[in-house]
């Protein structure tokens, strides 16, 4: 199962196209409102519906866990206790975590996870990478954890996670099929 965690001031496109693509590849994804309710306010006033509330699942076998960008969103990402020991649990035993825009500085480096590891994120935001080296590049799988930059990088971002899930062969005929190589050979 793979999990995407929903905070209030998420940032839409690197929430819902990593969503879609991963969908598309035929992963099972489940969102996740760190709300009361299922109700979650993006940063640019769109609420969202989560398939479901934190407390409600066992992250125990995830296949990945994915945390959208976003301000405030990542900062509310980083200040839900249970998430954060969801992540370190993850980390701990290797498995798979991705974070994109200011949520691979905001919250995955203040936990530790990125020390050692190359990384990228929103510019402005590489001060907080403390333990990783900053990349700058729009995504970057370091062993376990995949970063990415930014909105612009919602899409490339979201076929490299789904590479890592569906393998190469999936991953390019989505890319194929929903017109972004086509768009990058412009």
């Amino acid at each position: 199962m793979i999990y995407i965690f929903f905070a209030n001031g998420f940032e839409d496109v690197e929430a819902l196209i990593p969503l879609d693509v991963l969908r598309r590849a035929g992963k099972d994804v489940v969102t996740v409102s760190l709300n009361e309710t299922k109700e979650v306010e993006s940063a640019h006033g769109v609420t969202i519906i989560a398939d479901t509330l934190f407390a409600d699942n066992d992250y125990e076998g995830a296949e990945l866990l994915f945390l959208p960008g976003g301000m405030p969103g990542a900062t509310n990402l980083a200040n839900h206790k249970g998430l954060c020991e969801v992540l370190v649990k993850q980390n701990d035993k290797g498995g798979r975590i991705a974070a994109i825009c200011a949520s691979p500085a905001v919250v995955l480096s203040g936990l530790g996870v990125l020390k050692g590891k190359q990384a990228t994120c929103y510019p402005g935001f590489e001060g907080m990478l403390a333990d990783a080296t900053y990349t700058g590049e729009l995504f970057v799988t370091d062993g376990n954890i995949t970063t990415g930059e930014g909105p612009a990088a919602a899409f490339p971002f979201a076929y490299e996670l789904a590479t890592l899930v569906a393998g190469k062969d999936v991953s390019d005929q989505l890319a194929e099929g929903m017109r972004f190589k086509h768009l990058m050979n412009m």
